[in-house]
């Protein structure tokens, strides 16, 4: 069996279609989510979905190593990222080369780095007067959306989009391939 543990900081929509996509594989679970939000709606759907999860604290997560073991403790064999905001930390890096994998709702390298997530990605696409954006899947290192791009999807960026319009085209191409990307790492690696 694989084992999937998702990090996410807010609503967790990635994370629930993400375990929605693998509940009819009988090979990989999703066995754990994660937040560092105590407030986060991932919770919430982590219940329902009857997932174990946890919420970590900064030290828990960057010093005391309480994440590191909980993940060996529960085998897990790929970590993904679904709207997680801080830092991954070296030793989880060095624990899971190439296992860790992020999504990041631009086509990067543009538009990513600290403080490039969610909305504020959007707003500076609009700002720009981009005519596209898209996602990124790619491996995570030790610099925020550095590491190695796995895949990429566009839409269009009309004249009339605000950035809200820019979100919904974003979220319906993560729900329609982070899982598909997941799944093709995971049989091929």
């Amino acid at each position: 069996m694989t084992r999937i543990a998702i990090f996410a900081s807010g609503s967790g929509s990635n994370a629930e279609n993400t375990t929605n996509y693998f509940n009819k594989n009988s090979t990989v679970e999703v066995s754990l989510i994660l937040t560092n939000n105590p407030n986060a709606f991932v919770i919430e759907r982590a219940k329902k979905l009857g997932i174990q999860s946890l919420v970590f604290t900064k030290s828990d997560f960057l010093e005391n190593g309480t994440i590191l073991q909980k993940l060996k403790e529960n085998k897990i064999n790929l970590v993904v990222l679904a709207g997680f905001l801080l830092k991954i930390p070296e030793n989880l890096i060095k624990e899971f080369p190439n296992k860790i994998i992020n999504i990041h709702p631009a086509l990067l390298p543009k538009y990513g780095g600290k403080g490039m997530y969610g909305n504020n990605v959007h707003k500076a696409v609009v700002k720009n007067k981009e005519s596209e954006s898209g996602i990124t899947i790619h491996y995570v290192n030790e610099h925020y959306d550095e590491g190695e791009i796995i895949f990429q999807a566009k839409c269009p960026v009309l004249p009339t989009d605000n950035h809200s319009d820019v979100a919904s085209k974003i979220h319906k191409l993560e729900y329609e391939h982070f899982p598909k990307t997941i799944d093709f790492i995971l049989k091929n690696n």
